[in-house]
């Protein structure tokens, strides 16, 4: 490629903003015996081609569920007839990224919540959550993966402790905002205390209003909280109702 190439199209973009910018892979590496809901079975992989075995090439074979580490939930996962993953458009998965941090909250409290003076705090700053954002919840949840016990964070009487999203702040962004997608590192977009009393409500409304997340996120400690931009994609089976996803984030 010579000098008058990059004159064409997005080139002159890429080059100005993208050539130098930081990319952070949001993303954790799956794995059989990793974190995973409870009544799920663990991933099955083994090599059907190896070097090792006298072949040229290297082939895994792999079975898991389709909600299987950081992955993407489409309106389908819980809401009959919604959209499905390859329903969900390209122009979708490229996206302003706003990371609403209650980390500090999460440290002293594991069933913290954000609320809407974390959105007040974040726009007082920032200006107004633009339309069409995917919105992540920052709890550093992520850094205790991966290990089960930690993640699940279970009490003497079976009741999970872990942090997740409140209605009062769905609502605010996806009514309000008109967010296309949210995202968080938990297991759940709802608090465990509300996941141990069987209660799924606050997934059930995302996915209801025709919106799409990302669960089980990594490194939003990395990204600033305004200003960076998200590619979440996966795979495109035809009527999925989930996939292992891979989110990067781009900034500076």
């Amino acid at each position: 490629m010579d000098g008058n190439d990059l004159a064409h199209g997005l080139w002159p973009f890429f080059r100005e903003h993208l050539a130098g910018a930081t990319f952070t892979d949001l993303t954790h590496a799956f794995f059989p015996g990793q974190p995973k809901f409870a009544d799920f079975p663990d991933e099955e992989r083994h090599l059907l081609q190896d070097y090792a075995l006298g072949h040229s090439c290297q082939v895994h074979h792999y079975a898991h569920v389709g909600q299987w580490g950081t992955h993407v939930d489409p309106p389908v996962h819980y809401i009959e007839g919604g959209r499905t993953l390859d329903a969900i458009t390209p122009a979708e998965m490229v996206l302003p990224l706003v990371i609403l941090d209650i980390s500090e909250r999460v440290a002293r409290n594991p069933d913290a919540v954000p609320t809407l003076g974390d959105i007040d705090i974040w726009e007082a700053r920032f200006g107004r959550i633009p339309s069409g954002a995917f919105v992540a919840l920052r709890t550093d949840w992520s850094q205790r993966w991966p290990d089960k016990v930690l993640m699940s964070n279970h009490d003497a009487a079976g009741k999970s402790h872990c942090p997740g999203w409140s209605q009062e702040v769905l609502t605010c962004l996806i009514e309000q905002r008109n967010v296309t997608a949210i995202g968080h590192e938990q297991l759940d977009t709802d608090p465990g205390l509300s996941v141990s009393a069987g209660d799924d409500g606050l997934e059930r409304y995302v996915l209801s209003k025709d919106r799409w997340q990302i669960e089980m996120l990594t490194n939003l400690d990395r990204v600033p909280p305004a200003g960076a931009l998200i590619i979440a994609t996966w795979p495109k089976p035809k009527g999925g109702s989930g996939f292992p996803a891979r989110a990067i984030a781009i900034h500076r």
